[in-house]
């Protein structure tokens, strides 16, 4: 399939590129599951409590994340493009069904788009989060919130937990 190319500019854009040892297709169903997402898509010692998603473009990909200290925050974004087993993009600038969002939470502070494209390599995947951003200040905000880490071991998380599968 023919993508829209995204070269990332790094004034905007945060980018975490890895390679992994378990194949597109459990990494495919790590991210579109909820059952899965609550396992792996909030980094430790934080956790994924709820999970919905609607699995298409203008569908719902809702996440609640719970702190250590047990206070919840709510997420809500839309899918806007769906490739399986390659690409899944979807923001939290609309809501379902491409709303304008009108998220006023703490983990709305910055509105981002994420790009997850997944690449068959050796026995594994090329594993690429773009993460866009619509101005320097969110960016260098989800930065400082601890972006490379806090993906990085969700990754980790959701490696580790396929496989457990």
């Amino acid at each position: 399939m023919t993508y829209l190319p995204l070269k990332p500019n790094p004034q905007l854009d945060l980018v975490l590129e890895r390679y992994v040892d378990v194949l597109p297709e459990q990494v495919w169903a790590a991210w579109t599951t909820p059952e899965h997402i609550k396992h792996w898509f909030t980094p430790a010692p934080w956790k994924t409590i709820d999970c919905e998603i609607d699995l298409r473009p203008g569908g719902a990909f809702r996440t609640v994340m719970q702190s250590p200290e047990g206070q919840e925050f709510p997420n809500v974004g839309c899918y806007l493009e769906i490739v399986e087993n390659e690409r899944l993009v979807w923001t939290n600038v609309l809501a379902p069904g491409y709303r304008p969002s009108n998220a006023t939470s703490d983990a709305a502070a910055f509105m981002f788009t994420a790009v997850i494209s997944l690449e068959l390599h050796g026995k594994g995947t090329k594993y690429t989060a773009l993460v866009i951003h619509g101005d320097e200040d969110s960016r260098n905000k989800h930065e400082k919130m601890g972006f490379h880490d806090g993906w990085s071991k969700a990754l980790d998380q959701l490696v580790e937990y396929i496989k457990k599968c």
